[in-house]
């Protein structure tokens, strides 16, 4: 991973993301435009990307065979050259064609273009205005004739009237099929008078004319656009920073890249500063001034407060605000207030502020706020008065408003801004004399405050440092149950981290707590550490949960039984069966539910939707987990345990089909940037996902997701569908040898035999990996020996529930003998039918396709290739759909291929008749002459026949294609016809 300052600050993404809508709607465009004349017209803010649009557009339509012509208005607006952008966009076509293009209209033609020679003796006037608008309009007819014509018109807030004449003349006028215009605009330059609010209007009126409005980017986007300039996957932080200031302008986004460091960037680089205080330079003295003060009061102030703060007339007030509203500063909100229509725009008039002049603004809002707390929305006081002492240099009041603040924060459930702002107070800490006075805590007090803050936030790398800060300071003899509930904290976030599995932390804790039995926080901390202990030794942590739902119950201690039971029932799912811990679950949320306790409510619905998922239960368990995630959101813990919900709704999702609704989930978990391992949640389905649909972001998304097979420590139900997704991506790759390295790596896992719902899809790829590899890209000692493996686990491995089950039908169908696949692979389609889940039910559809066609069962493969067809084309599964394809076209068979390519652009082909029986001959050896001789046709058409079989059949040449032959029995079907 790369970072730094960029080369420099003109740096221009090379990726093109966030705007498929967008293209999808220029896509449409062009399909359309063959049957009728269209106009669309694009309109969005400086920077957002028009441009960026127009140029993957242009350069799509190209490809494709278009004719596309570029103009751009010029900066002149009314003073303008008249045409100026179809002069551009015409001299474009005489680089191109020359001066035939103009069809001997050249002398009309060079009133726009000097360089097709001299014109003719008449005065250009209005009279002759329409004579040029209709050659234009012919000519572009007779173009598009011939091709596909695209006219992009960049700028259109800087047109002339006679450019949007012209314009208008064309879209009104234009008859003929095949000529699509395209023009951009900067709707952040339309103020109440431009001249192109009428036309817009009017072309809006018109048959045939789109206007599409170009939003920014998300958090996503934005991520990519970084990680593309700063050649790597850039810190979360970072990212969280560049999207806030930015928020999505793309040409924001690649300036505030270009001066990021690994910490964020923390200023504006000067050429955007000038830039954005280019317009607020132009505002009179006053409204500038006015400015300033609406700067230091943040991006959005109601007009109360900033009436209070600005000490100006109610008129010289207005005033100011509405020459900020005309040049498009400054936007008035839905409650009556003003927000700045860029936070970079505030930005820089704040940053302008002169130190002094910035410290007086924030005390006086910090000052009016308390007199009168009205003065911001409901609640927002607290944090508002904080905000401006700190930015006034006012420590002693900073630091006291900070912590009350932090303690509003907190009973909000505002983990975050509670965890930002008791990080405030630690940093003041040592600047007020009379800190403990003022706070009501001492030093470690405000370090467990804050560590809690931390890791309700999800900030478990600045937890981690408190926890060991807090550590160093507390005396663990005198205060054991604290010490005790710090190592605990500690534990976790080790856990997280994949630095150890923690125990050595738990088990001290466990001694502390020990001696002091009649601790009323006894029970919680109990419950806290068996969670953990049964996933590390079971009969170790079974003892301690017993014993901590008995000091729960005796201390009455709710929060803690829930907790006990919730652990109970994963030993009971473990240990038992799904269903009977299921039942524990289940008194454990409603018990939670009775109490009023979320917390406990959330994590037994995460494990409740888990069990369920085990169970086959897939609705279900989408289910539960939605409801959960509405329970996180309320007590701030979306970014933690929330993930889990959303990982195990996606998984859910995917299981059910519902692709797209799980991608989104999948990428909503990623723009909560859990931390540490948590990443995995999402990380591991969503590079499956996309592995499984060719995504280009796959390769990506592997690579992130194994790098954690390196960290010390990764709990089996991470490591072992890591090392699955290892398998799948070489798979993915065609690298029989890398799948077969790494599936025997991966089988050496010991958690294999107890860990079943992990441990089938592993079995599952290797014994894949053995089937490629047994083609001879592999040693054969190496291939039986991967699955004699795969064999010896299979029969160790417990497979109980419905998918369990059928991976393992799925591997003993890898494993079978040829003459035993087609009824194995029969076997396989039956138990993912059982289970639902419609990939893996398309996968082993198109393994059993291959099985029947190798014993001669046409019929059957036919039927199965053509429902996995449907399959994969419903869960937009390219490489499936395309492995279908060429099995299809290898087998002959019209149907399935007709299955496989329906869609905008597909075309059924199969192999003929004929090419059937010159296949048979190229099977026996037969040359091209020879096939001529036997099929009494010439050798030239016998070697064309020979191409397109090869072609269809997806190989290389003819012995690939005879080999072919012979393993699917179509020779043997050809000969008995």
């Amino acid at each position: 991973m790369r970072h730094g300052m960029l080369d420099s600050v003109t740096a221009r993404a090379t990726i093109f993301v966030g705007r498929e809508t967008e293209f999808g709607l220029l896509r449409d465009a062009v399909m359309r435009v063959r049957h009728e004349p269209v106009s669309v017209i694009i309109g969005g803010e400086a920077g957002v990307g028009k441009t960026r649009l127009v140029e993957e557009f242009g350069r799509f339509a190209s490809s494709g065979g278009a004719e596309v012509l570029i103009g751009h208005c010029l900066e002149l607006g009314e003073d303008g050259l008249p045409f100026a952008p179809f002069a551009a966009a015409l001299r474009d076509l005489l680089r191109r064609h020359g001066p035939a293009a103009f069809a001997g209209y050249e002398q009309e033609f060079a009133r726009l273009l000097p360089e097709l020679g001299p014109v003719g003796p008449e005065v250009f006037s209005d009279s002759t205005r329409g004579y040029l608008f209709d050659l234009v309009g012919a000519l572009f007819d007779r173009l598009a004739a011939e091709r596909q014509l695209i006219l992009i018109i960049e700028d259109l807030h800087w047109a002339d009237r006679s450019t949007r004449e012209l314009l208008a003349y064309l879209a009104r006028s234009t008859r003929a099929a095949g000529v699509l215009v395209v023009g951009t605009y900067r709707a952040d330059e339309l103020h109440r008078g431009h001249p192109l609010r009428p036309f817009l209007a009017e072309l809006d009126r018109l048959r045939g004319v789109e206007r599409i409005e170009l939003g920014r980017l998300d958090r996503e986007a934005t991520a990519e656009i970084v990680a593309d300039l700063l050649g790597g996957q850039p810190a979360a932080p970072l990212i969280d920073s560049i999207h806030a200031r930015a928020q999505g302008n793309p040409f924001f986004i690649e300036e505030l890249t270009a001066c990021a460091d690994p910490s964020g960037c923390h200023l504006l680089p000067d050429t955007l500063r000038d830039l954005l205080l280019t317009r607020v330079d132009r505002l009179p003295e006053t409204a500038q001034r006015v400015l300033r003060i609406a700067a230091a009061g943040g991006v959005r102030i109601g007009h109360r407060l900033l009436a209070a703060a600005a000490d100006v007339s109610d008129a010289a007030l207005e005033e100011a605000l509405r020459l900020a509203v005309a040049a498009h500063l400054v936007i008035v909100d839905s409650d009556g207030g003003y927000e700045f229509r860029h936070a970079l725009v505030r930005e820089a008039v704040h940053d302008d502020l002169l130190p002094g002049e910035r410290a007086r603004l924030h005390a006086r809002y910090a000052a009016t706020i308390e007199a009168d707390p009205t003065l911001v929305g409901v609640g927002l006081a607290p944090a508002e008065i904080a905000h401006h002492w700190y930015a006034a240099h006012d420590h002693p009041r900073a630091l006291t408003a900070a912590m009350h603040a932090a303690t509003v924060a907190g009973q909000r459930y505002a983990y975050a801004e509670k965890s930002r702002l008791l990080e405030r107070v630690l940093e003041l800490w040592e600047q007020v004399d009379d800190a403990p006075v003022r706070t009501g805590t001492d030093h470690l007090g405000l370090l467990e405050s804050a560590l809690s803050a931390a890791i309700g936030a999800g900030d478990y790398d600045r937890a981690l440092g408190l926890a060991k800060a807090a550590l160093a300071e507390v005396d663990s003899a005198a205060q054991p149950m604290r010490a005790a509930r710090m190592l605990v904290q500690r534990a976790k976030l080790l856990r997280t981290f994949g630095k150890s599995d923690g125990s050595a932390q738990l088990r001290e804790a466990y001694e502390l707590i020990a001696p002091v039995p009649d601790d009323p926080r006894r029970a919680e901390l109990l419950a806290d550490i068996a969670a953990i202990m049964v996933t590390i030794e079971r009969d170790e942590g079974s003892r301690i949960v017993k014993e901590a739902a008995l000091v729960a119950g005796d201390l009455q201690d709710t929060a803690a039984q829930v907790s006990a039971a919730v652990t109970m029932g994963r030993l009971h799912g473990r240990q038992m069966s799904a269903e009977s811990g299921l039942v524990e679950m289940r008194r454990a949320a409603a018990a939670a539910q009775r109490a009023g306790d979320l917390p406990g409510l959330v994590r037994a619905n995460v494990n409740i939707s888990d069990l369920l998922f085990d169970l086959g239960a897939y609705a279900e368990s989408a289910e539960v987990a939605l409801g959960g995630l509405a329970d996180a959101g309320r007590v701030g813990i979306g970014r933690t345990t929330g993930v889990f919900l959303l990982a195990n709704r996606g998984e859910a999702l995917v299981a059910l089909g519902q692709w797209d609704e799980a991608d989104a989930l999948f990428g909503e978990a990623a723009r909560l940037d859990p931390p540490g391992t948590l990443e995995l949640l999402w990380l591991m389905q969503r590079a499956r996902l996309r592995l499984a649909r060719g995504h280009a972001s796959a390769d990506d998304l592997v690579a992130r997701a194994v790098a954690f097979l390196s960290l010390p420590y990764l709990g089996p139900q991470q490591r072992l569908p890591l090392r699955e997704l290892r398998v799948a991506a070489a798979l993915s790759a065609n690298d029989a040898a890398e799948a077969v390295a790494r599936a025997a790596s991966g089988l050496g896992d010991p958690a294999l035999a107890s860990e079943p719902r992990y441990a089938w899809p592993l079995l599952a790829v290797a014994a894949r990996a053995a089937s490629v590899a047994a083609d001879g890209a592999v040693p054969a000692a190496a291939v039986g020996a991967l699955r004699e493996w795969v064999r010896g686990l299979a029969s160790s491995v417990p497979a109980n529930h419905p998918a369990e089950l059928a991976y393992a039908a799925q591997v003993a169908a890898e494993l079978a003998a040829p003459e035993e696949a087609n009824l194995a692979w029969r076997r396989a389609v039956a138990a993912w039918r059982h289970d639902g889940q419609p990939y893996p039910l398309a996968v082993a559809l198109g393994r059993l396709a291959e099985a029947a066609a190798a014993a001669g069962d046409r019929a059957l493969a036919t039927d199965v290739i053509v429902e996995a067809c449907a399959i994969a084309a419903a869960l937009d599964v390219a490489p499936l759909r395309e492995r279908l394809t060429t099995l299809s076209r290898r087998l002959g068979l019209r149907a399935a291929v007709r299955s496989a390519t329906s869609g905008p652009g597909g075309r059924a082909e199969v192999l003929t008749a004929r090419e059937v029986e010159v296949l048979r001959l190229v099977a026996a050896g037969h040359s091209n002459r020879r096939i001529g001789d036997t099929l009494y046709i010439s050798p030239k058409t016998a070697s064309v026949h020979v191409s397109r079989i090869i072609a269809k059949l997806a190989v290389a040449n003819r012995i690939e294609a005879a080999a072919v032959a012979h393993r699917l029995g179509l020779l043997a079907e050809s000969a008995t016809n």
